[in-house]
């Protein structure tokens, strides 16, 4: 009966693999690591994601939320929200200055009517209703406080505290905040007070820097986009913010993706650091099978047969690997909840989901297969004379045609499959150019390291030199030698490190130490027209500051870009995606550069606006193009006459939207300014300007800086343990790689005593080897880690890239030490076995 090539590859397959796992350790752990970090990384991302979505209302405080700017709702506003809803929430939110006898600090307001929270409930300590705390005590109006408030003022429960000039008594601490999260980024910490102890205060005036938020309790029949589209045509033509339960926290949500997306990038660089332990480990032990591939042939065994033998052996295993990876990293988020539930101020579904484990097992197997086709195709066309012959120095030559075809559609499907999955495919793709130049530069530097040792071992001078050394240069040059491997597995979780180190390094460098040295002191806010004369004279005249710029400010919506709405016209740009602040000024500002167009002149009484250059070529605008700016309600539209540079980077003021005076005539409005000041100056002035101002709020940019450090420490947190488990992945890979070259080292260290060098000098010669190696994957790590993150600094972030020694150091010196640690190890075990042994073993 005659058996087909495929049953008969089956039974070999399924004799090999009766001899248990030896050789392919390393591939099973490599695809396990990097499997299992993908699938722990996307389940999370996946949870949040999820959770975010089932509890979005709560978030959001409703399910659903229009938000005006500097003024609140008008009746026939409020009366339309109404008509839509079961029930109706008014806040407002701004900051100010907590005052407490003569200290301040910056607080984050949030003003409540009865109604709040329509979803949730809020955590007091001592614990109260809500309605109970905002009431207050003898006659005075209550405010609840967070905890760093307390801290900072040195604050106790009872005590008489003030916004700007409103006396409020302290009633409780916020332990709970049911909408905290969907707030986003806040510069102070959070205080609540009723909003009906506000109404005839200045805190509140038309003009002053607040925004009012309305949360709308929807029936469940609801169609959130077509109440949206509805709100747009017939609510203040469209000039408000909306958000609903689909996305209740949209910084959160967009941050959590964007991470995730990250480091499931980081993740696949851990799975390729993987595939070459696997390409390793496949390699190695096809070069133990030579005489075993050479027999079936001489017995007639087609290389269809050969190749189909191995590859359902080789891919039995890494299914298994794949799945142990897909359990365990199914299991990370459920056992690691506690945890994450303690770092971020989000609901997570802590329970294993089906669609990150089927993208983590794609990634899998496609690395896999990329990694195996090739050692198995070089074996399936060899003659088994040359197996017999070439059984020394292992597999060579490149595979036939077809199988480079289908290498290549397995990396193309990879990628593809990586944007399929991502929503940034530039992202996407970027990083995997920067992989693929990164992976045969690595190559590229492990066969010159091989080719530099070859000459160096072959000079006169070598010769009369260091026996170690010769041995050690001797071996890394030599036939079948680990250069290309190990600078391969080591240098691209070291490159992954270095990137990551050097571009953490810099943006803490450029917020820590360069941007306070250009940032002002201080930026002060809600200063009503009628001070700014007076507060002008009081700054410039103090000694202490060295400079002081104030302009008016509104904010406004751009709604719409020659009558089209805006978003449609330039898409999400960042411009688009909320209010911004606006200016009015007659003459061009000090320093101000026109790229092209005009200022207009003191009689212009048509609305013209000035745009920022950059973000104006972002968008596609054009001198000549109309643009309408909802502010306070109403749509002003004016005409792009002219666009100039903006410079952001030093944290002053900038503007991307000027108008001219006549075009914002009689809207309400406040002064904003800046203060740079010595530190000696700034406590006295500012305690100064809090007594004689007492509506003003004033932010000191250090501390604004410190919360931004401390966003950045969480994210260089979660991206440094991402590569770290490339490093990992690297680091088994290094162990396979020494293990498979042990019995290599053995006949080495036999033959080198049988002539009668010392067990030390041979010893050095696998330290040397070590430390070259590990050496040049560190240098060619740190040469690529530092130019990827020198393009991210330049390009994407527009900096100045300085190299960071520190890191520089680490990722040599830990190249080294890996490098040096696994294979002493296994070179150590090589020294104990007896030479007759070994070369017995060699001749039989």
């Amino acid at each position: 009966m005659r058996v087909s090539s495929a049953g008969l590859a089956w039974t070999i397959a399924r004799r090999e693999l009766r001899a248990g796992v030896r050789g392919f350790r390393v591939l099973i752990l490599s695809l396990l690591l990097g499997v299992a970090a993908i699938a722990a990384v996307t389940s999370v991302r996946d949870g949040i994601s999820k959770g975010l979505a089932s509890e979005g209302a709560t978030l959001l405080g409703g399910d659903a939320e229009m938000e005006f700017t500097y003024r609140f709702a008008s009746e026939e506003e409020r009366a339309w929200m109404e008509a839509q809803s079961f029930a109706l929430s008014e806040i407002a939110d701004f900051r100010s200055m907590l005052g407490y006898g003569a200290e301040r600090a910056l607080t984050q307001v949030k003003a409540v009517d009865d109604a709040y929270p329509l979803l949730g409930s809020v955590g007091l300590s001592p614990d109260m209703p809500l309605s109970e705390a905002l009431a207050g005590q003898d006659g005075v109006a209550g405010i609840v406080l967070d905890r760093m408030l307390f801290e900072r003022l040195g604050l106790g429960i009872g005590d008489r505290v003030t916004l700007a000039d409103v006396p409020f008594i302290v009633m409780a601490e916020l332990t709970r905040e049911p909408d905290g999260a969907g707030e986003g980024f806040t510069l102070g910490p959070r205080s609540l007070v009723s909003l009906s102890a506000l109404r005839d205060t200045g805190l509140l005036a038309p003009g002053t820097l607040f925004e009012s938020a309305y949360r709308l309790d929807l029936p469940d029949s609801t169609d959130l986009e077509a109440l949206k589209s509805q709100a747009k045509e017939q609510v203040a033509s469209g000039g408000f913010r909306w958000r609903d339960a689909r996305n209740g926290a949209p910084g959160v949500s967009r941050f959590v993706e964007r991470l995730g997306s990250f480091l499931v990038l980081v993740g696949l660089a851990g799975l390729t650091v993987g595939g070459v332990g696997v390409s390793s480990a496949v390699r190695a032990y096809l070069d133990r099978k030579i005489s075993v591939i050479a027999t079936l042939k001489t017995l007639g065994a087609d290389r269809r047969t050969i190749f189909l033998a191995y590859l359902f052996q080789i891919g039995t295993l890494s299914g298994i690997a794949i799945a142990a990876g897909l359990v365990i990293g199914a299991l990370v988020p459920v056992l690691a909840f506690p945890f994450i539930r303690t770092m971020l101020p989000v609901p997570v579904e802590a329970t294993p989901h089906i669609a990150p484990l089927v993208e983590a097992a794609i990634y899998g197997f496609l690395a896999s297969a990329i990694f195996v086709l090739w050692p198995l195709a070089r074996a399936e066309h060899i003659r088994p004379a040359a197996l017999y012959r070439d059984a020394l120095f292992g597999l060579r030559g490149w595979p036939r045609w077809p199988y480079l075809v289908a290498q290549a559609l397995l990396i193309a499907s990879l990628v593809g499959a990586a944007v399929l999955f991502s929503e940034n495919a530039r992202l996407v793709l970027w990083a995997f150019a920067g992989l693929a130049v990164t992976f045969g530069l690595l190559v590229l530097a492990g066969r010159g390291l091989t080719a530099l040792a070859r000459h160096l071992s072959r000079l006169s001078l070598m010769r009369r030199g260091s026996l170690p050394l010769r041995l050690a240069l001797g071996s890394i040059g030599g036939p079948g030698g680990e250069a290309v491997s190990v600078v391969l597995s080591l240098g691209l979780g070291l490159t992954v490190l270095s990137a990551i180190g050097q571009i953490d390094a810099n943006m803490r460098n450029a917020i820590a130490q360069d941007l306070p040295e250009r940032a002002p002191s201080y930026f002060v806010v809600d200063i009503q027209p009628d001070q700014i004369e007076g507060l002008t004279t009081r700054v410039e005249g103090d000694s202490g500051v060295s400079r002081f710029e104030a302009a008016p400010m509104l904010r406004g919506l751009i709604t719409q870009i020659n009558g089209r709405d805006a978003q449609e016209v330039a898409g999400p740009h960042w411009v688009l995606r909320g209010d911004r602040g606006i200016t009015y000024a007659e003459t061009p500002p000090e320093n101000t550069e026109i790229t092209e167009g005009t200022w207009w002149g003191p009689e212009e009484t048509t609305p013209q606006i000035s745009f920022a250059a950059e973000e104006a070529e972002e968008m596609g605008l054009e001198l000549g193009d109309e643009m309408t700016i909802n502010i306070l309600g109403r749509d002003i539209t004016g005409t792009i006459s002219s666009f100039r540079t903006v410079d952001f980077s030093g944290a002053g003021m900038g503007f991307v939207l000027t108008m001219n005076p006549a075009a914002l005539a009689g809207a309400p409005h406040t002064w904003i300014a800046t203060i740079y000041a010595t530190p000696e100056a700034e406590a006295p002035l500012i305690r100064d300007l809090a007594q004689s101002y007492p509506n003003i709020t004033t932010i000191r940019v250090r501390d604004a800086i410190d919360r931004v450090v401390s966003v950045l420490q969480s994210i260089a947190a979660a991206t440094t343990l991402g590569a770290a488990a490339t490093l990992v992945t690297g680091a088994v890979v290094l162990i396979g790689t020494a293990a498979a070259g042990e019995d290599r080292h053995r006949y080495e260290a036999a033959v080198l005593k049988t002539l009668g060098a010392s067990r030390a000098r041979i010893l050095a010669s696998f330290a040397l080897r070590a430390l070259i190696l590990g050496l040049g994957a560190g240098l060619v790590a740190l040469v690529t880690g530092a130019t990827a993150a020198w393009a991210v600094i330049h390009f994407v972030m527009e900096a100045d890239f300085t190299l960071s020694a520190g890191v520089a150091l680490w990722i040599v010196s830990g190249g080294v030490l890996v490098t040096s640690l696994t294979s002493l190890l296994f070179s150590w075990r090589a020294m104990r076995v007896r030479p007759a042994r070994v070369l017995r073993t060699a001749e039989s």
